[in-house]
């Protein structure tokens, strides 16, 4: 895998981690939490900036919210006990199928 995609993934888990982070500030109200959330925004926007370096606009960002809202779904399931009824589950496998079909389909290494 070259460094586009992995810099993909990483801003992805970090996207999953500023959603968290927002959850958790309470509407910016919690200094540490808000300022780390914030941080963990840019960082995902610079390494999904670094990934469109390479990978095409469309690709790239389809896969970056894909894995942000799959991951932050699948851990409020987990951690937050959201809902876990088998509609909500099929879709979060669709989300899941359509980032790894634009991997496989997207023609670039």
């Amino acid at each position: 895998m070259n460094m586009a995609w992995f810099y993909l993934i990483l801003a992805g888990i970090c996207e999953i981690g500023w959603a968290f982070g927002l959850k958790y500030s309470e509407g910016f109200t919690k200094l540490g939490v808000s300022v780390i959330t914030v941080i963990v925004m840019i960082l995902s926007f610079v390494l999904l900036s670094q990934a469109m370096k390479t990978l095409p606009l469309g690709t790239a960002y389809a896969i970056w919210t894909g894995i942000g809202a799959a991951g932050t779904a699948i851990l409020g399931i987990v951690f937050l006990n959201e809902p876990r009824d088998l509609i909500r589950i099929l879709c979060i496998l669709l989300i899941v199928a359509g980032v790894v079909g634009l991997k496989v389909f997207s023609g670039s290494e």
